[in-house]
């Protein structure tokens, strides 16, 4: 099997490297930074520890706190706007998802004019380069100190898509488990499944090649020494360094994999009916896991060994996806992962809507030469995992 894989940034990794952050802009020859951050990360007081610590290093801050759940695209294009009218020669994004997608589209709309839908796209998107950005990860889920692109939300067209190009590329990662220390339970559970849905995603990719494999496995065996450690203690710093690099190494992984049903379904979830993003990419993991096994047994079994599954050396396929979609699902009920029950939505709504959504994402992405689910996208096949999930979860 021919690989290719590509680092798209340095990553600094380890407790207390965000103390680093200045000084790594004076490398970069910085003057004036867009610090891009949300309520929830100024509430906890890391946005202040992060801008003092680029204030000490004698930089200018400009602060954008405005950064909105799932960002849209006015959301994203008010931070590139206060960059470009504040005239700041680099970006620093600190927080989860949403905060580091929208500092990779400030910094592409920096030296790229509005209007941002002009960016999206996985492949081929052209743009200018930009200035350097930073990206300071305060949950271990989405990976996106490591990866090249984002998520913005189109609010007109009701869809998630990426902004791509060299325009937003990251220049570093700076990867600090300390920053997650005493993070709610139920932020802990919703970004770390996001984690797991990366690594496990990119591993039974039809992409996956050798150095995404890798990258998964040891993502999928970290998230589960530590998950639950980390749900259930706040405080564990061992357990948080640990989904911290299983964050990262996610992220690597779908690099160059990307993921599948699991996150093209929890992208419908997020757009149509404003589902938590690691929520709603685990809300059907369990059944995709099931449904892929008979196409790659032996990594769904070794899903399942991850977990603690003993299986036979003669099980059979039906056998390892039963403990494949058993072992996630246990999992999802130890961390208290709400359902999409709980989370107040009918299978009839999801239904009518989630599998034409999925099918027509796949479709878009085929049309450039982007498959990446082992199975073929049927509607068919998204109603049956999406209802089954429903009554199963």
């Amino acid at each position: 099997m021919q690989s290719i894989w590509s680092s798209p940034n340095p990553i600094l990794f380890g407790r207390g490297a965000s103390a680093a952050v200045g000084e790594q802009l004076l490398r970069a020859n910085c003057k004036r930074a867009l610090v891009v951050y949300d309520a929830g990360v100024k509430a906890a007081g890391i946005a202040d520890r992060i801008l003092a610590n680029i204030r000490a290093a004698g930089i200018e801050t400009v602060c954008f706190d405005g950064v909105q759940p799932d960002p849209p695209i006015w959301s994203v294009e008010q931070a590139g706007a206060l960059g470009v009218s504040e005239r700041v020669d680099c970006v620093v994004g600190v927080g989860g998802g949403s905060s580091l997608d929208t500092a990779k589209g400030a910094k592409l709309l920096i030296t790229n004019p509005p209007p941002l839908r002009q960016y999206f796209g996985r492949e081929g998107v052209v743009t200018k380069p930009s200035v350097p950005l930073i990206v300071i990860p305060t949950t271990a889920g989405t990976g996106s100190e490591c990866t090249p692109g984002g998520v913005i939300t189109d609010t007109e067209r009701g869809i998630k898509t990426n902004i791509a190009g060299i325009g937003c590329a990251v220049t570093l990662g700076i990867v600090d488990a300390d920053l997650t220390l005493g993070l709610p339970a139920s932020i802990s559970a919703s970004t770390g499944m996001d984690a797991l849905c990366h690594a496990a995603e990119s591993y039974t990719s039809a992409r996956a090649n050798s150095f995404s494999e890798i990258a998964g496995r040891e993502a999928i065996r970290l998230a589960a020494r530590h998950l639950v450690r980390v749900c259930e203690n706040g405080s564990d710093a061992e357990a948080r360094e640990g989904m911290m690099l299983a964050a990262t190494l996610g992220g690597i992984a779908m690099s160059g994999a990307l993921c599948h049903l699991s996150h093209d379904i929890g992208r419908s979830l997020g757009a149509k009916f404003h589902v938590p993003h690691g929520n709603g990419c685990a809300a059907c993991l369990p059944q995709v896991l099931e449904r892929v096994a008979p196409v790659m047994p032996q990594k769904l079994r070794f899903f399942a060994e991850s977990f603690g599954l003993a299986l036979p050396p003669d099980a059979s396929a039906e056998e390892i996806g039963r403990a494949a979609k058993d072992a996630a699902l246990s999992l999802m009920k130890r961390i208290n992962l709400p359902n999409m029950k709980a989370l107040g939505l009918s299978k009839e709504e999801l239904t009518a809507v989630v599998p034409d959504e999925v099918v027509m994402q796949c479709e878009t992405a085929a049309k450039i030469g982007i498959v990446t689910s082992p199975l073929p996208v049927t509607r068919e096949l998204i109603e049956e995992i999406v209802s089954r999930a429903f009554d199963e979860n």
